[in-house]
């Protein structure tokens, strides 16, 4: 019956780890894949794009365009996404798209001399950018408010942009058009993600900054993980030694004897001499809780970091001057 009981404990902290991550929205799948898709070369996607055979792939480069625009700032862009959203007056719920607005030209992701074009209209929850937001409520956008939204809502007006001094992370698959082009696009049932951040930085965007929730995931997962592995070592020590280990690790008052397995001379007082297995368990099940933790941690947020002052690469200082 203890077994039982671990493993269903096991499971519903997996299921409150799995809740709290749906939480995230599509933000958690999005991170996912970034954490674990493999990394390819843009010679190696465009290759694959060649066999026709379709593969989910991540490649890393710089954004060139032939027909960037200007914003503001004088920046030269290649994508720019407006949204306007509302959420209730207390400020709980959901952000729900009242107008979307985006502006796209043709560009690539260049690495040496190889270079792969991105199909920016698949690009919707994908776009991993730190966005502008300017917030307010309903009232104050005067005849451009919305109908149907009460005029003390909460409003925000955000800014999503890549620009072609950038480097960029890609993931989808690499596809050849009718027209000889290779292109980077959605598929295999996987959106097209585009982030100009590093990898620790793009988990905090996606994850909205609730440090609280993810150590909460984590902790749920981890517990889930020792649960189950100590419910699987019960049984297995059951399987091996009879039921007598049940007894043995049930919180009883009295000592478990065996025949034959207690070694203790008289007067020494109950332990786990004899029993070796339920020793060798104990440790590793100590050893499961430190390695389930750890593993958590890495695989909710991506892996090591990075030093924040690692050089990217052999490329030099970029210039921010808009090329004529």
């Amino acid at each position: 019956m203890a077994p039982l009981l671990l493993a269903a404990a096991g499971l519903t902290a997996l299921a409150a780890a799995a809740v709290v991550l749906r939480g995230f929205g599509p933000g958690y799948r999005v991170g996912r894949l970034l954490a674990a898709v493999p990394q390819v070369s843009i010679a190696e996607a465009r290759r694959l794009a060649e066999s026709g055979r379709p593969s989910y792939v991540r490649v890393d480069g710089r954004i060139d365009s032939e027909a960037e625009f200007e914003d503001a700032d004088h920046r030269p862009l290649v994508l720019r996404r407006i949204s306007l959203e509302w959420q209730r007056p207390d400020g709980t719920g959901p952000w729900t798209a009242i107008d979307t607005g985006v502006e796209a030209v043709p560009f690539v992701v260049r690495e040496g001399l190889e270079e792969i074009g991105v199909a920016a209209g698949d690009l919707a929850e994908g776009l991993v950018v730190v966005p502008r937001e300017a917030r307010g409520r309903a009232a104050d956008l005067g005849d451009a408010a919305p109908t149907g939204i009460a005029p003390d809502a909460l409003v925000r007006r955000r800014i999503e942009h890549v620009s072609t001094v950038e480097h960029a992370t890609i993931l989808g698959v690499p596809v050849r058009g009718d027209d000889g082009q290779v292109t980077i696009r959605a598929g295999l049932g996987r959106p097209l993600i585009l982030s100009t951040l590093e990898r620790d930085e793009a988990m905090r965007v996606l994850g909205g900054g609730a440090i609280g929730r993810s150590r909460l995931a984590v902790a749920c997962l981890g517990a889930g993980a020792v649960l189950l592995a100590a419910a699987a070592l019960w049984w297995l020590g059951e399987a091996l030694l009879g039921p007598g280990v049940s007894a043995a690790l049930a919180a009883s008052p009295d000592p478990t004897f065996r025949a034959g397995s207690d070694t203790r001379t008289p007067g020494e007082n109950p332990g786990f001499v004899g029993e070796p297995l339920l020793a060798i368990a104990a440790v590793v099940v100590v050893g499961l809780l430190s390695l389930g933790a750890t593993l958590a941690w890495i695989w909710l947020t991506g892996g090591p970091r990075k030093p924040q002052n690692a050089a990217k690469g052999p490329r030099g200082p970029r210039s921010n001057t808009p090329r004529r």
